[in-house]
């Protein structure tokens, strides 16, 4: 065996990743205006219309869990590229990605005051085993994808009758809740930063994204070391080569097919395992269609291009969703919690992403990078 070098080849911007970057971040805003923020009141709903379950049933299938999922896939690729920048240098990126995570982390717990459902510390937690997977060569590498995919917790619990007791997700879940429903903007702050990170943590256990998640990390890593995203031809081994843009047909087809199979598959018993699959290959479906459509396609790279914008401000944007999201939907802010049905809150979530789309073509005319991004970019190598 043998530790993975860099192939010394140029790592050049990926507008397709900034794409789905942008995709992802706006799912991600408008699953969650979906749930209210986390808020499921049992009270009343003022404002509903009798298509709200239909749409409620779409977008759960469309977004949920996936929209966080092509943000960790993506989350491993930019770290392959800055680490194989630094390798290309002769440097170590180990230690100064490892003072990148702590950053985040930091950016996690300013999110986590206003929203209790924040990814970017377990994303900090999830992003240190990277280092040492970063080293591995491409086949373990592929292996250990494929042990995280079919969901190992889930497996060995269904295998040996065992089950996870959430109880005290529920009830982690039951307090903050009363919180968001009638407490105070600070009553908020204190009970989403001291639980927020546990709930959070708990959550991805029930449902799967435990494994599903570090596998989507290690997925993008491995993508960005065989340049899968660019539209060149991709050397395996020492004898063949086979066209990138084969391989994501390839995904589209293949996931495509499973999905629709497993559509109208009843699991059962088998939920717990095979539903965190499911949603796996609806990821991979979307994912290879967008990669497929944007060098298939010259409208759709002009469509598309207007969310590498909004991808391009990730973190400020799923920072202002939090900050917007909840003053909206909140007992502090405006309460729409109880006044919008679904669908009503699907057009909050779509003013919201049209919002901070027009806030990044504004922030772009004059500075290079977003605010966060840049204050990341600057802390990270401070020093250097």
């Amino acid at each position: 065996m043998y530790f993975w070098k860099t192939r010394n080849l140029p790592n050049t911007r990926i507008d397709v990743a900034d794409a789905l970057r942008g995709i992802a971040v706006a799912g991600i805003i408008l699953y969650h205006a979906v749930e209210h923020f986390d808020v499921f009141t049992k009270k009343t709903i003022l404002y509903s219309l009798p298509i709200d379950q239909m749409v409620g049933k779409t977008m759960a299938w469309l977004l949920s869990g996936k929209m966080y999922g092509i943000f960790a896939m993506l989350f491993g690729l930019s770290f392959f590229i800055m680490n194989d920048n630094q390798q290309q240098k002769g440097r170590s990126f180990s230690g100064r990605f490892a003072w990148r995570m702590c950053l985040l982390f930091g950016f996690g717990l300013i999110n986590v005051a206003f929203y209790d459902g924040d990814i970017l510390m377990l994303y900090a937690v999830y992003g240190l085993l990277l280092i040492p997977i970063s080293y591995l060569p491409l086949r373990i590498v592929w292996c250990i994808i494929g042990l995280l995919a079919i969901q190992p917790i889930e497996l060995y619990c269904l295998l040996t009758g065992k089950t996870i007791d959430n109880t005290t997700l529920f009830e982690l879940y039951n307090y903050i809740l009363g919180v968001h429903e009638n407490g105070t903007f600070w009553e908020n702050v204190v009970a989403n930063l001291r639980y927020g990170f546990e709930l959070n943590f708990r959550y991805n256990i029930f449902s799967g994204r435990l494994t599903q998640l570090l596998c989507l990390f290690i997925l993008g890593m491995q993508l960005g070391r065989q340049r899968l995203f660019y539209p060149e031809r991709l050397r395996i081994g020492k004898h063949s080569s086979v066209a990138n843009l084969h391989c994501w047909h390839i995904v589209l087809c293949t996931s495509s097919v499973v999905v629709i199979g497993m559509s109208f598959v009843d699991f059962g018993k088998l939920a717990m395992w095979l539903n965190p699959v499911y949603n796996l290959f609806i990821l991979l479906m979307i994912v290879s269609a967008v990669v497929s459509a944007w060098y298939a396609f010259e409208g759709v790279r002009r469509v598309l291009h207007h969310l590498c914008v909004f991808g391009r401000m990730s973190l400020t944007n799923y920072l202002l969703q939090s900050i917007i999201g909840t003053f909206i939907f909140y007992d502090y802010g405006l309460a729409c919690y109880y006044k919008l049905g679904i669908t009503y809150a699907v057009l909050v979530g779509l003013a919201m992403v049209i919002g901070q789309y027009a806030f990044c073509r504004y922030w772009f005319k004059h500075h290079p990078r977003g605010p966060l991004e840049g204050l990341w970019r600057k802390l990270t190598w401070i020093g250097k």
